[in-house]
């Protein structure tokens, strides 16, 4: 793939079956790639151009979610995929896929990308999943099954009868979000993160988006948190939905500079803090952390540079 994509092979290709490269490499996913193969593919066809947001069959999101890719999953969205494309002619977005087939993972990860649904009464992770289970007593999406192309004719299937069934069946109205509460919650995690108990701190700051998940402080602390835990991954998460919710704050590229520093992804890295810096050309940490990642980026060229001259 790599030697074609070089040699200016079009990413977006729809083949005969109306699948893009993307779609295609997802959907032999695990089957015939590994969801580590998969992804390498996918970062070269990204890499070349190719549409993140492509509908055909259906976007790269909706697929990676109906197989349960995690690390797909993952990569889309910081690759920038809209998690709020849903699924062809059904209308159920990855989130509610994800909730449906019972992975609560993949919907903590769509949580913060997805713009809220107002037919689920219950704005929260766990909102969303028992929403998918009341609408879901007729059956669930067949994850077990091997071939791809039925997975996603049985989803289109089964949500276009949810729909049917359940169109204009009326919803409560939201409760309103218990400040205090959350107050409360952002306290106890400060604490916790004071004793250094990043576990404990998380669990108060999981509970308070729960309760308000639109709080932008909440999304920055937490991956605060698992960075300190050594999740760098999840910390880039819930970095760049800290920023989705406030794109003026500088703390959210601080977040997203830090732990892909952490993934030593150093010119993204680059790139967060400068963005960080252009939002607060007076942020003295924010310019230390944006020379540290060109410093570490120089570094990795010199290295590669020294090793090619060798061979």
């Amino acid at each position: 793939m790599q030697i074609l994509l070089v040699h200016q092979a079009d990413s977006n290709k729809v083949s005969a079956k109306l699948c893009t490269p993307l779609a295609e490499t997802l959907l032999a996913t695990p089957e015939r790639l590994n969801e580590s193969t998969c992804l390498k593919c996918m970062k070269l066809l990204v890499k070349a151009g190719a549409d993140l947001n492509s509908r055909n069959p259906e976007t790269p999101l909706v697929i990676a979610t109906i197989k349960g890719l995690k690390e797909c999953v993952e990569y889309l969205l910081k690759a920038g995929a809209d998690a709020n494309i849903p699924a062809n002619d059904v209308g159920s977005r990855p989130i509610e896929i994800a909730a449906e087939s019972g992975r609560r993972k993949l919907v903590e990860i769509l949580f913060p990308f997805t713009s809220r649904i107002h037919a689920v009464p219950n704005w929260s992770i766990d909102g969303i999943i028992a929403y998918a289970k009341s609408s879901n007593s007729k059956g669930k999406v067949n994850q077990s099954d091997k071939d791809s192309k039925v997975q996603l004719k049985q989803h289109t299937e089964k949500t276009v009868k949810k729909q049917d069934a359940g169109a204009s069946k009326p919803y409560p109205e939201d409760k309103p979000c218990d400040k205090d509460r959350k107050a409360q919650l952002k306290l106890q995690g400060g604490k916790a993160v004071e004793a250094n108990d990043y576990s404990g701190a998380l669990k108060f700051y999981i509970e308070a988006v729960n309760l308000d998940p639109t709080d932008a402080v909440l999304y920055s602390n937490k991956s605060f948190c698992h960075l300190k835990m050594g999740e760098a991954q999840d910390a880039l998460r819930e970095a760049i939905a800290c920023i989705r919710l406030r794109p003026e704050w500088t703390k959210g590229y601080y977040r997203k500079g830090v732990a892909l520093m952490s993934l030593k992804e150093y010119k993204q890295a680059c790139d967060a803090f400068m963005a960080g810096v252009k939002l607060d050309p007076t942020n003295e940490d924010m310019q230390q952390a944006f020379w540290e990642a060109a410093e570490a980026m120089k570094k990795v060229h010199s290295a590669e540079k020294s090793v090619n001259s060798f061979d």
